[in-house]
């Protein structure tokens, strides 16, 4: 099942919004300040290209300590991201919810862009698992 939902998912704002993502990655990438943004932009790329069967998740609910991108330095480099491409990604996939969400059938593909929209808010200190290994997790 979710093999089909991915496939519709790409063609219903998935595959736009994946490229959207690539392309923050790469401005992202120009200067090496950019590089952790980067890393988080291609990760979240994928993960907005297939996002059925994963979830993204909180770096420090899957190791169980804080590190450098979930601290303090974490938080300032989502705010730093929130104004140089995060609101604008994050308009992406609520326009895209929007169009998912007039007909029944887009209703599931629109809460998933909602999900990354909230993600494009503050990617970094996240980490894209399997649902399977987070249903793991959580035993």
């Amino acid at each position: 099942m979710t093999l089909i939902l991915n496939l519709v998912w790409v063609l219903l704002g998935g595959f736009v919004m994946a490229v959207a993502w690539f392309l923050a990655g790469l401005l992202a990438a120009l200067s090496l300040v950019g590089l952790p943004w980067a890393r988080a932009c291609f990760t979240i790329a994928l993960f907005s290209l297939w996002p059925f069967g994963r979830e993204a998740v909180p770096r420090q609910v899957l190791t169980g300590r804080e590190d450098l991108g979930t601290g303090p330095l974490g938080l300032v480099g989502n705010v730093i991201w929130v104004l140089l491409f995060g609101l604008w990604l994050a308009i992406g996939h609520l326009t895209a919810a929007v169009a998912c969400g007039v007909t029944i059938i887009g209703i599931p593909f629109a809460f998933q862009h909602v999900k990354l929209a909230g993600i494009s808010l503050m990617p970094i200190g996240m980490a894209v698992v399997s649902a399977d290994r987070l249903d793991r997790f959580a035993r």
